[in-house]
């Protein structure tokens, strides 16, 4: 669904250059659902705009679903942007017009696609849990409503991506949990692909796969050991939930670098020394202090 590959952004401001992304390698499979996370200013909602088609690469290659984002005239990208992404924001200002009603919101982008507009908006609102608050306006909703209907919206027009940008970073972990639950489910029930972008490292349990993004680069991956649903019917049946529901790689880069976790090497003392001790010591690659 998406590939990319030594992706680079660079942002310039008078003499200064910023590289936002610094030759990212990432693909993403139809019908994912998975998680990028990464300190502020690591990249990560770079990403997510290039894979909007809201900003462009600045070098590298990136296609989704088919589509290279490097050659796409600007007619091209409202298309795309209309037809193939959704997105959910963090700021709901972004997502809802205040002033029409939740349904009203939901038919918009249907009726700039000339579809029925009043029953694919009435079974988006029963899909996301709201249909019985489908007259009210954004300031009878509370936050995870206000959310659950700008994921209506984002589905609108039936897009093969959902781009969700700290979704939940304005809302209680009660209504963050029903949030997530919410995208798992249409992420089983429709097969959408689902990129969200997040702070949270609790989001981990809720996804299969976590990318984490440490100066413009893959530094980590997460990838869960067994289903989601396995996981669920365990805690229902014992009580509590496993705490490496996941398994952690670093992510070898194509020159054989590759970025250790701070606190691993804060655990072995070498987190200040700027280099460390490797050996190849039965069939593994051990790092030591210098």
């Amino acid at each position: 669904m998406i590939h990319c590959e030594e992706l680079v952004k660079i942002y310039k401001a008078a003499d200064l250059e910023v590289f936002a992304l610094q030759g990212l390698d990432l693909h993403i499979e139809g019908g994912e659902l998975m998680a990028i996370i990464g300190n502020s200013g690591s990249g990560k909602s770079t990403l997510l705009n290039m894979l909007g088609g809201l900003d462009r690469p600045s070098a590298g290659r990136l296609t989704v679903d088919g589509h290279n984002m490097l050659k796409m005239t600007e007619a091209d990208l409202v298309k795309y942007k209309r037809e193939i992404v959704g997105f959910v924001w963090q700021n709901n200002a972004r997502n809802l017009i205040p002033y029409l009603t939740a349904q009203e919101n939901v038919e918009l982008p249907i009726l700039l696609q000339g579809r029925r507009k009043q029953l694919r908006a009435l079974e988006l609102l029963e899909a996301v849990g709201l249909s019985h608050r489908r007259t009210s306006k954004l300031q009878q909703l509370s936050g995870g409503e206000q959310q659950r209907v700008a994921i209506a919206i984002a589905l609108a027009n039936q897009p093969k991506l959902l781009l969700a940008d700290e979704p939940t970073g304005s809302l209680d972990s009660r209504m963050s949990d029903q949030i997530l639950d919410l995208f798992r489910e249409l992420n089983q029930t429709i097969g959408i692909t689902i990129v969200i972008v997040t702070h949270d490292p609790q989001l981990a349990r809720k996804v299969d796969r976590v990318v984490a993004i440490r100066d413009g680069k893959i530094s980590s991956e997460m990838l869960r050991r067994k289903s989601y649903a396995t996981e669920l019917a365990e805690i229902a049946a014992f009580g509590e939930s496993s705490e490496d529901s996941h398994i952690e790689y670093v992510v070898l880069d194509k020159a054989g670098r590759l970025q250790i976790p701070a606190a691993y090497l804060e655990s072995i003392g070498a987190a200040n020394t700027g280099k460390v001790k490797v050996e190849l010591a039965d069939g593994k690659i051990v790092l030591t202090p210098p």
